[in-house]
């Protein structure tokens, strides 16, 4: 069975779990505190993933760097996740969780790759702007590329909207060599 399916059914169980208890938000922030730590450090995920390090150590080091920042429930669930023996999915486990809570709260993520440095008042209007278009909330994670030369690009899923200025050149490149192309025929 492929790691996404595996980490999609736990994922799921731990969303059910959170909607029987009545405690999504919670779990949803701590499933972001364990994600964003288990992103930041690779020397975590590494442990987790490593034969050689023993269940019981894996268990009482997460439950060191968790303790009192995590529901008891989400304890529960990455104990029990450790005692099946799949810590090393538990990263994904948690991006998972995250993709399934922001679908279920129509959380739409986007990615700004942008020339330069946006300020807030233009990083609010692409928001606004992504926001109307998507008709979902959009959160967005912002990085920059001076390689662009100018503007912007916006990958929401599957969806890419390139407004650089290296592509308009790119597009306007290619249809010159067209009409040069044709012009020699």
């Amino acid at each position: 069975m492929s790691v996404y399916r595996i980490s999609y059914r736990y994922a799921n169980s731990l969303m059910q779990l959170a909607e029987e208890k009545k405690i999504f938000k919670k779990v949803t922030d701590d499933a972001e505190l364990i994600f964003n730590t288990l992103n930041s450090s690779k020397e975590l995920r590494t442990v987790l993933k490593s034969p050689v390090v023993k269940l019981n150590d894996k268990k009482s080091l997460l439950q060191k760097i968790f303790e009192k920042k995590i529901s008891l429930e989400t304890a529960s669930f990455v104990s029990f996740v450790v005692e099946k023996k799949r810590e090393d999915i538990l990263f994904d486990i948690f991006k998972e969780f995250i993709a399934l809570a922001d679908k279920k709260n129509g959380i739409v993520k986007a990615k700004v790759v942008s020339a330069s440095d946006l300020n807030d008042q233009l990083r609010q209007r692409m928001i606004d702007d992504l926001s109307q278009k998507t008709n979902k909330k959009v959160s967005a994670n912002y990085n920059v590329d001076s390689n662009l030369i100018g503007g912007f690009i916006v990958r929401i899923e599957d969806t890419v909207y390139d407004a650089s200025v290296k592509h308009q050149l790119s597009l306007l490149r290619k249809k010159f060599s067209e009409e040069i192309n044709l012009s020699n025929n």
